[in-house]
């Protein structure tokens, strides 16, 4: 098995962590008596070898005639992991761009090839598996891969390992030159369309759908029978999907080139095992992440699942009630109905249903959520976040889970009467920092509406640590905060690094841009003008006008947020719209073909205070109201509130420019 081992100049070789010295000692101890030693030793090599991907390290190439020796030999325990490396390896070497591929590696993959053929035929099921899985996920052609997988084909009986061998036999078959057996392999999997069983049939249309992108949809009845029947248990003893119920119906929902409302509407009818039921709420929630225009259709499917029998899948339909906000409101009764429901999921946070409704109800801002925000906020057990989160947006997926309190209370300012009481309860009674800066943002964000809020803020404003949150939020009242006046005029005289943020309260809650200008002199005498400052001088408006060129010249910056807020701040200082408009362009551009970046948001609002002179960008935007996929730039719940956003934004500047 070591044979030429020892020749190999493994200290000249590296892999993720530096030299591959080490290698050798982990390839031996692969094949070594203790089972755990030696799967240990192969998980080492996994993460060395590979890691995360991103490219083919030379050690790899030279280690790949071992791994498949240690794959080959029966009493070598840790086989499987070491054929894990193999297909992750093989596979990240078609992704990888030219530079970052090892030159040895594709001599070393073509010497290796015959003997990962071999292991097609190993007595050991999950071997040919993982074997058929490498095939169909490596570069060599069909030509040298389909004789092999074709006998395979014909020789095999394990229910599972037929299915690895067909999508190996679609992968395989695409890749050129695909030789002599690919008409006869086109034919056999078109046969297999209509095999007695269910899962082959499933696998035949994976395998198909690369090359004929509308069999999904032409077949969504065999694939939702599929889908839905208890032998789709079969794929998780597969290694090409190796998932259950929820990533069968995820792969195969990837199947289709647009939004797959029918396969969704099917998936969501009633199922009496409760895993297909909660993975059918998860599929519509992934396509409604991704598209808008399912949401009628889905939307009562979604609410009847409202009164599951299983806790998750009546969390799992409240939440994504509420990540569609408005467009739920007509179930907010059977959302409400749920108020007081305890069960609790099994995650870290234990969110209850109780909490999604809750949710549910704030984003429809419906009153009867208060009385459960109001409890939450005076400190009752909460699985909400504790702090504001972001996920990926991921095609076809999304994360179900819940915001952090400050998030919720901040949608309900129609209703800040009611929850005033509690907040200001919470910054009289707690020392922590952090609970203090957040209610004090979301006082912030309620603006004027929390001006009873103003006692309990100024006396924040006495204590060195908290004063500026308390500041933040006194500014956002405005003018009925002027109790604060004199605390924050000392604050900015005193000088030091909250000096610009005193100062601009003081403007806020007085009037006076003295103080605030002085401080912005200060800031702009460094060089370039802060970020922060420049929104600062665009509050000031015309009293910042001295500092227009200095405002000017960043509008061309290369940072797109800086570049937003110089074009924004000309503007409101010296109503420069033949600068400003086509700075502020620059950020949409994208968004035009349907690309989102958060610096969009405040570049589209700046343009519609502009009015008729940004009109522009409102040609450049005109038909986005019609775009389909959802503009976002994150996944789970704020994957939604930036696309209602945006497409807010682009209304009112539609509006602004007839």
């Amino acid at each position: 098995m070591w044979v030429g081992l020892d020749a190999v100049d493994w200290a000249a070789l590296k892999h993720n962590y530096g030299s591959a010295e080490d290698v050798p000692g982990l390839l031996r101890r692969c094949a070594g008596p203790d089972p755990d030693d030696a799967e240990e030793a192969a998980c080492d090599l996994l993460n060395l070898l590979f890691h995360q991907g991103g490219w083919l390290c030379s050690a790899a190439s030279a280690a790949l005639p071992f791994l498949l020796r240690l794959a080959a030999t029966p009493e070598v325990t840790c086989r499987r992991t070491v054929m894990e490396l193999v297909a992750r390896l093989a596979s990240e070497a078609e992704q990888v761009i030219e530079r970052f591929l090892d030159p040895a590696w594709r001599p070393a993959w073509e010497r290796a090839l015959p003997e990962v053929l071999v292991l097609l035929g190993d007595p050991e099921p999950w071997i040919r598996r993982d074997a058929a899985d490498v095939v169909g996920v490596c570069g060599s052609s069909g030509e040298l891969t389909l004789p092999s997988l074709l006998q395979r084909w014909q020789a095999e009986d394990d229910p599972a390992t037929q299915l690895d061998v067909i999508l190996a036999l679609g992968q395989a078959v695409l890749r050129q030159p695909a030789g002599l057996h690919a008409a006869e392999v086109f034919d056999l999997l078109q046969g297999l369309l209509n095999a007695p069983e269910a899962q082959v049939r499933l696998a035949a249309v994976h395998a198909l759908a690369p090359s004929k992108p509308d069999l999904p949809e032409q077949r969504l009845e065999l694939l939702l029978q599929a889908v839905r029947d208890p032998s789709v248990e079969l794929w998780r003893h597969t290694t090409a999907m190796d998932s259950g119920v929820q990533g069968v119906q995820h792969r195969t929902a990837a199947l289709f080139p647009g939004p797959s409302t029918g396969f969704a509407l099917g998936l969501l009818n009633n199922h009496p095992a409760e895993e297909q039921r909660t993975g059918a709420l998860a599929q519509a929630a992934g396509l409604l992440a991704q598209w808008r225009s399912p949401a009628s259709a889905l939307l009562p499917r979604v609410a009847a699942r409202l009164n599951d029998p299983a806790g998750e899948a009546r969390f799992r339909a409240a939440e994504l009630l509420a990540c569609l906000g408005p467009a739920s409101a007509a179930h907010a009764d059977e959302v409400a109905a749920l108020i007081g429901d305890n069960a609790a999921r099994t995650t870290r946070k234990q969110e209850t249903v109780s909490e999604a409704a809750l949710w549910a109800l704030a984003r429809m801002n419906d009153p009867r959520c208060l009385p459960g925000v109001i409890e939450l906020v005076a400190g009752a057990r909460s699985g909400f976040a504790s702090n504001s989160a972001s996920y990926p947006a991921t095609a076809g997926w999304h994360h179900a889970v819940l915001p952090s309190l400050p998030e919720v209370l901040r949608g309900l300012a129609d209703h800040v009467e009611r929850l005033l009481p509690a907040v200001c309860d919470q910054l009289g009674t707690t020392t922590d920092q952090q609970v203090i800066n957040r209610f004090c943002q979301v006082l912030a964000g309620w603006g004027p509406a929390a001006k009873a809020a103003v006692p309990q803020l100024l006396s924040l404003m006495e204590d060195d640590q908290n004063w500026d949150g308390a500041a933040l939020a006194i500014a956002a009242i405005g003018p009925a905060g002027n109790g604060a006046r004199e605390l924050l005029l000392a604050r900015a005289d005193a000088g030091g690094t909250h000096t610009e943020l005193a100062a601009w309260a003081h403007w806020k809650v007085s009037g006076e841009p003295g103080p605030l200008l002085e401080a912005l002199e200060l800031a702009a005498a460094q060089g370039s003008i802060p970020r922060p400052a420049l929104r600062k001088l665009a509050d000031l408006g015309p009293y910042a006008a001295r500092f227009a060129d200095r405002i000017r010249a960043m509008t061309t910056d290369t940072d797109p947020w800086s570049r937003v807020e110089a074009a924004h701040a000309l503007w409101a200082t010296t109503g420069d719209t033949e600068t400003a408009v086509p700075a502020l362009m620059t950020a949409i551009q994208g968004l035009a073909k349907g690309n989102y970046l958060p610096v969009m948001l405040p570049a589209v609002r700046h343009l519609a205070q502009i009015g008729p002179a940004a009109r522009p960008a409102a040609q450049l935007l005109h038909a986005l109201p019609h775009h389909d996929p959802r503009l976002r730039s994150s996944g789970a719940w704020r994957g939604f509130t930036q696309d209602e956003d945006i497409r807010t934004a682009v209304d009112e500047l539609l509006a602004a420019c007839e």
